[in-house]
């Protein structure tokens, strides 16, 4: 059955995706996403290839294959809205890092299985002492999460179009620059700090050490 117009118009995109996954033993890609052929123009056009490829996995699956994604969905819907909202920002975090950076994850995370049980709950413990912030700053990864503390005041209120241009700026910066930029916004009043990200996201790579020399020295 086709889902009614209001039924469609409150579907968000995670929905959409999840629904042409569990959308029964189609016998065809176009079988699979016919039920959204009158919305799929109205998408933008990175969605609407996320949508066909997830199509494509789906017919190609086996009956076992397409009953156990649909457990997994059973098990994800059934935990708690908060829990899945941590998960979907570790997803998202995770899919934002450099490719370097997930080995570099992925290489911690061996050592890290292969300590004895009693470092690893000291680990945990460690962890878990660190206020929200601290921890949700270790999201971004290797690289940042350790600087996360002192470049907060600039991410704060960070708006969402800024969000990856601004990430990528601070991983293409050497340690020496973010420890300059971290005086800097330590020294920017809050007012002024959206004006500081601008000067920061137009400022050419070999133009940065000139600019936060200047800009330490006002």
């Amino acid at each position: 059955m086709r889902p009614d117009s209001e039924s469609r118009a409150r579907l968000t995109m995670p929905a959409l995706l999840l629904a042409c996954l569990v959308a029964g033993p189609a016998l065809s890609t176009t079988g699979v996403l016919a039920d959204f052929a009158d919305i799929l123009p109205s998408l933008p056009a990175e969605a609407r290839l996320v949508l066909q490829s997830r199509a494509e996995r789906w017919v190609k699956w086996t009956p076992a294959e397409r009953g156990a994604f649909e457990s997994r969905l059973k098990t994800w819907e059934a935990q708690p809205p908060v829990e899945r909202a941590e998960l979907r920002e570790r997803y998202a975090a995770w899919r934002s890092l450099t490719p370097a950076e997930q080995q570099e994850v992925q290489a911690a995370m061996q050592r890290y299985a292969a300590l004895p049980p009693d470092q690893q709950l000291a680990l945990h413990q460690e962890f878990d002492a660190m206020d929200r912030s601290q921890r949700r700053g270790w999201l971004l990864g290797p690289v940042l999460g350790a600087d996360y503390a002192a470049l907060q005041p600039l991410l704060a209120q960070l708006p969402h179009d800024e969000h990856r241009s601004m990430l990528q700026v601070l991983r293409t910066m050497t340690p020496l620059q973010r420890v300059d930029l971290s005086v800097l916004v330590q020294r920017t009043p809050p007012q002024e700090r959206a004006a500081l990200r601008r000067e920061l996201l137009s400022t050419a790579p070999i133009n940065r050490d000139d600019w936060l020399r200047q800009r330490l020295a006002r």
